[in-house]
């Protein structure tokens, strides 16, 4: 009776969790921490695993970009290259967007880490829009930060290493089903439909959600040269860098190199960050809000949450017992739904073991099984469930409603344009 009472006292405390974070009614980090102190005053688990956020290496990953765009803005490298960006991409506001977009892809192929990518973008591409007559705060400037955010974390789920779910269902499918996933094959069945078309769907959605004018400039401004501090710095990121591209060779994890970067950044005399620049570079309501998002997943996955809901959906999905659209159409919208209990991270750990479960109903081979998800996670319905999404968004300054409003109508035109193609790919390479 206990065990029960627990259970859905946790089904309570995470569903009211969600409905907060989703409806906005009270700030992100208000109600993380409401999250918080309900699971420990509750006992639904144990410390360890609701405050397991703080553990998590994706939270010192977040903490650490929060230093690491501060000295890049702090010691004008931001600045002078936004200067030399300014020239080509500010002649249109349609070449900005979309010169944004294709940045965070380029990017994503030597650079892992999503967190990572989004704190090096960040600060250059506001200060462009800057350069360009877009104020910080404006529609303009808030949808270069969306460009940068939603571009970063959607299109490199088409590259396997670049993308944390992307790991997780990898880790999962070789752990469950000694499978192994490589690069190329990953890259040619999901770069026309998640890297090309979701990304020129994400340059329509914000020219059309988020409407400004650069001022075209034509030449760039004369800076004098680079400051001791300046190539220091660069000498720091082109190390971290390095560290995170080969992460493969020698294992050390990209939040742990990223962490060692930001405490040289804060040293006295060696670094380039007061005290006051950590307080004022450091958004903590995201780093919070963070935490709570990874304790929820933690708690969903440990307390059998997320087991009992994915079977319910099983158990009442209209599955057909062979390969086909509305197959494909319907175990898409059972990651989906996953995804708003265990966001993206916690889908792939949780769907991927019932893979063989699913590929029996539908009909379809395992391997599309466990690779059709990847559409899913990359297309969230609620910004919430892309923590990246999240962070791009505490460090643009976006207001919560126009993250909500891109996340929701991008989903919409995903599902409409871009699934029944992903569908087609998937069957012309002999997936489905």
């Amino acid at each position: 009776m206990t065990t029960d009472l627990n259970f859905w006292l946790t089904a309570l405390v995470v569903g009211i969790t969600i409905v907060l974070w989703a409806s906005a009614r009270l700030p992100e980090f208000i109600t993380a921490l409401l999250f918080f102190t309900a699971a420990m005053l509750l006992k639904l688990a144990p410390a360890s695993s609701v405050f397991s956020g703080f553990a998590s290496s994706a939270f010192w990953l977040v903490l650490s970009g929060f230093v690491l765009g501060a000295a890049i803005r702090k010691v004008g490298l931001a600045q002078r290259w936004a200067n030399y960006l300014v020239v080509p991409m500010s002649q249109s506001w349609p070449r900005m967007v979309a010169g944004t977009v294709l940045l965070t892809y380029l990017l994503a192929f030597v650079m892992p880490s999503n967190m990572g990518r989004i704190a090096l973008l960040m600060p250059v591409v506001l200060a462009m829009g800057e350069r360009a007559g877009i104020k910080a705060g404006s529609r303009g400037s808030i949808g270069l930060a969306l460009a940068v955010g939603f571009g970063t974390f959607q299109l490199s789920a088409s590259i396997l290493p670049a993308n944390v779910p992307n790991l997780v269902l990898s880790g999962a499918a070789e752990s469950a089903y000694q499978l192994h996933l490589q690069w190329l094959p990953w890259w040619v069945l999901h770069m026309p439909v998640i890297g090309v078309g979701k990304g020129m769907l994400l340059i329509g959605c914000l020219l059309w959600l988020f409407r400004a004018t650069p001022t075209p400039v034509r030449q760039r401004d004369v800076l004098p040269g680079l400051s001791r501090s300046e190539w220091r710095l660069i000498g720091l990121l082109m190390v971290t860098l390095l560290l995170w591209m080969t992460d493969s060779l020698h294992g050390l994890p990209a939040a742990w190199v990223g962490l060692a970067a930001a405490c040289i950044c804060l040293l006295p005399r060696v670094g380039f960050l007061s005290g006051d620049d950590f307080t004022n570079g450091v958004n903590f309501r995201t780093c919070i809000y963070i935490a709570g998002i990874l304790g929820v997943a933690t708690l969903v996955v440990d307390s059998g949450l997320g087991r009992f809901i994915a079977n319910a959906l099983l158990s009442v999905l209209p599955l057909q017992d062979h390969p086909s659209f509305s197959n494909f159409a319907v175990l898409n919208a059972l990651v989906s739904l996953m995804n708003f209990v265990l966001t993206a991270n916690g889908v792939p750990a949780m769907v991927t073991p019932m893979a063989q479960e699913l590929a029996q109903a539908s009909g379809f081979p395992l391997l599309t099984v466990i690779m059709l998800q990847v559409f899913a996670y990359a297309t969230p319905l609620l910004p919430y469930q892309a923590s990246p999404v999240v962070v791009a968004m505490g460090l643009g300054n976006v207001p919560a409603k126009a993250g909500l409003q891109l996340c929701a109508t991008l989903f919409l035109f995903s599902v409409l344009m871009l699934l029944p193609l992903d569908y087609l790919w998937f069957r012309l390479l002999g997936y489905a």
